[in-house]
């Protein structure tokens, strides 16, 4: 197994004396895997992209190309046991978690094969140790703070990562977050992804510091390149050790950028230029550095990503038959799952005089 070491940008560091390594090693598996985690999250998000413009989407969308690396980098840095919890930009961390594109798509679709049985919808998917996409901007990482708890008070070791975007990141609730998760010494790792617009407004014109990574004040905070999945994955793994070694929270911040606009009714380019986005594209994505550093190491042939990129487009396309031609859930589902664990219990409907049951 072809292995290689790599040196990675230097994290800007806030209250640390030493930050992650420069060097990062990485394996001929590894490299391939991440590839293909990446390159399967942006042929997700463009399938939802045109799904959404046909109109079988409805609703909310707000996709995740571009940003790849830091879902790939956070889970290879991280234990599948730890928990994590973001904003409604999601389906790349549902898919990273563990979800199948397949139950991603139906549950964009709103069918009942979708991860959350159709009701969830693209912003509320949930998996084991996944607490969803949240749609109140900010409100998951006081929620990530709670979670970060129950670890600490179960004393198993794990951490939670908690997610939020530079928009979210001068709301009140993040503060009154990092106060408590610093005084009672929380496994948190408060993650922005700082992908430099918040809706249509720039970091700039948003807040008064945009240094998102010395924003816990009092809590340490690491700024990394976060369009290199391997710079994400070393900074996670810091990040990890100082939370399970009873240090308490850090910050991170990641540098990166989205390709869409922020949901799919902004087209992106009225508050930025085609250019802009161009000059990202073709100079600092993800997946085209990742697969030209293993290229020029000669870790993997340009055959073997072609390989990968067929079998990618395949499993999106089956799932994409999947997500159209699933049923919808049925009217008697509507109001199941209101309680965990109560007996059936009678709810009203639709109008005043449907009476359905609610079974956990």
């Amino acid at each position: 197994n072809y292995k290689d070491s790599k040196a990675v940008s230097k994290c800007d560091l806030h209250r640390l004396e030493e930050g992650p390594p420069e060097k990062a090693e990485l394996t001929r598996d590894q490299g391939l895997q991440y590839y293909r985690t990446m390159q399967t999250i942006r042929r997700m998000e463009l399938k939802a992209d045109q799904l959404y413009k046909q109109k079988i989407i409805r609703g909310f969308c707000h996709l995740y190309d571009g940003q790849e690396a830091c879902a790939a980098g956070i889970e290879a840095g991280i234990n599948p046991t730890d928990h994590l919890i973001t904003a409604y930009r999601a389906h790349g961390y549902t898919y990273t978690r563990g979800v199948s594109v397949k139950e991603i798509l139906a549950e964009l679709t709103g069918r009942k094969g979708g991860v959350a049985k159709g009701k969830g919808g693209s912003m509320h998917m949930y998996a084991p140790c996944f607490y969803g996409g949240n749609g109140i901007v900010g409100a998951q990482v006081p929620l990530g703070a709670g979670i970060a708890l129950a670890c600490q008070y179960q004393g198993n070791n794990q951490l939670c990562v908690s997610l939020y975007g530079d928009g979210a990141a001068n709301q009140g609730q993040l503060f009154e977050a990092y106060n408590m998760a610093a005084l009672w010494k929380l496994p948190c790792i408060f993650i922005c992804e700082n992908n430099k617009y918040g809706m249509g407004t720039s970091v700039e014109r948003a807040a008064a510091s945009t240094d998102y990574y010395k924003r816990g004040d009092y809590i340490p905070g690491l700024r990394v390149d976060g369009m290199d999945v391997l710079c994400v994955r070393e900074a996670t793994k810091f990040a990890a050790d100082h939370c399970r070694s009873g240090k308490g929270p850090i910050v991170m911040e990641l540098q990166t950028y989205r390709y869409h606009g922020h949901s799919m009714s902004d087209p992106g380019v009225s508050y930025r230029t085609r250019e802009e986005i161009q000059e990202v594209r073709s100079k600092s994505d993800p997946i085209s550095m990742l697969k030209e550093r293993m290229l020029s190491h000669n870790m993997a042939s340009v055959e073997e990503f072609k390989e990968m990129d067929v079998e990618i487009r395949k499993e999106v396309e089956e799932a994409a038959q999947f997500a159209t031609s699933d049923p919808e859930p049925p009217l008697d589902d509507l109001c199941n799952h209101i309680f965990y664990n109560n007996p059936p219990l009678e709810v009203r409907g639709t109008h005043p005089w449907a009476k359905l049951k609610s079974l956990s």
